[in-house]
């Protein structure tokens, strides 16, 4: 994964991240969602015990495994 730093605006907008996403290799995209899990099970480690999500209307789906 490059690590670069830019203040360029045009890489901030969603196209330039998928983008960079979508060049990123199998494992660094894997490395990159540990990461985040990481992240997130540290802000609130209670996150895996919120079971029974309901859908609310607008932009958000749930996704469930039948």
């Amino acid at each position: 994964m490059r690590k670069l730093i830019s203040h360029n605006r045009q890489e901030e907008t969603i196209e330039s991240k998928a983008r960079w996403f979508q060049s990123l290799s199998f494992s660094e995209r894997a490395e990159l969602l540990n990461s985040y899990t990481d992240m997130f099970l540290e802000i609130n480690p209670k996150i895996m015990e919120q079971k029974h999500a309901q859908p609310i209307k607008g932009r958000i789906r749930v996704v469930s495994k039948t």
